[in-house]
């Protein structure tokens, strides 16, 4: 008999282990708590075998109700994360002046220097990019004085809200560090080797997704904490200088003919606009001269004497006036 209510107990016990790890895991999520049945599928089993012809195991006392608490306090307000960069390109004619100036209020707002390079062109121009981690509650003061110091060539700045993300990964982690406090725990617990092994393996496969999680939450946090500017300070380019040729024959023939095709083509235009004007003048032309050929022409009248004339002379001249008219 006594034999009997020890075996009750213990299966009592782990009948109870199953509820509360079904429980816990389904707040965990599904994967979770199947992963705890999986786990504790043996020591059920042996559960059951020792509770075979014993007296039913009592139900679990229920939970007081958990109804609204008029007096409970409001939520407190999610705080926004948010990943800030900016890239700026400044032109300025001391570009160590900028840097060691850029260095200056990184350090001066509690932030630092991620990374340096400096290249120079094929021009002699020399280019130096700078990136610096800025605290947020420091960034638009040190983006504005980064904008000042020399001519500004181009600026962007980008804001991603990342709020749900970290809310997201916050709650996995949780979740997965309860997931792994319960298989420490079922390892403390379990007696055969095979639950143990079994155990081990289950831990360091959880154990891996919290790791693998929380690097992601450091990262997350990291990027939010810290804003980003990208800082590319540039040489002004160097001013093109003209050298003058001294002039040589063949400069001036090319000039010389340069000059002559320059008025030649000049003149082929005026030709070309004139054309039309002397072509339409010809044709006038030709028509009144074959008009006046083709009219008939006018008898002539005799011009008067500028003198008067003697009578013979009248009389000639009546006669000849006669002929000229038959």
């Amino acid at each position: 008999m006594h034999s009997s209510r020890q075996r009750s107990a213990a299966a009592l016990a782990a009948l109870s282990l199953v509820g509360v790890l079904a429980l816990t895991g389904c707040g965990a999520g599904g994967e979770g708590a199947a992963q705890d049945k999986a786990a504790v599928a043996p020591a059920e089993g042996k559960a059951q075998e020792g509770t075979r012809g014993g007296a039913a195991a009592p139900a679990p006392a229920a939970s007081p109700g958990g109804g609204a608490d008029k007096n409970a306090q409001p939520p407190a307000a999610v705080r926004p994360n948010v990943i800030r960069t900016a890239t700026l390109g400044i032109e300025t004619a001391d570009v160590q002046k900028t840097l060691a100036a850029a260095r200056a209020a990184a350090d001066g707002a509690g932030g630092y220097v991620g990374s340096e390079s400096t290249k120079r062109g094929s021009n002699g121009r020399m280019t130096s990019t700078v990136v610096l981690r800025v605290p947020g509650e420091r960034y638009d003061a040190v983006l504005g004085a980064m904008e000042g110091s020399g001519k500004l060539l181009h600026r962007k700045v980008d804001a991603v809200d990342v709020t749900e993300k970290v809310a997201d990964i916050n709650s996995r982690v949780s979740s997965q560090q309860a997931s792994v406090a319960r298989v420490r725990e079922m390892m403390g617990k379990a007696s055969a080797l095979s639950e143990v092994v079994m155990l081990e393996g289950e831990l360091s496969r959880r154990q891996s997704d919290l790791e693998s999680l929380q690097a992601q939450q450091t990262a997350l946090k990291d990027q939010t904490s810290m804003g980003t500017i990208t800082l590319e300070v540039s040489e002004p380019a160097p001013a093109v200088q003209e050298k003058k040729k001294e002039p040589t024959f063949l400069s001036a023939l090319g000039a010389g003919w340069d000059v002559f095709t320059a008025v030649l083509r000049y003149l082929t235009l005026a030709v070309g606009a004139l054309l039309p004007f002397a072509l339409a003048g010809a044709v006038v032309l030709l028509l009144f001269r074959l008009f006046r050929r083709l009219r008939p022409a006018r008898p002539k009248a005799a011009p008067a004497p500028r003198w008067p004339a003697v009578p013979a002379q009248r009389e000639r001249a009546a006669d000849t006036a006669a002929d000229v008219q038959d």
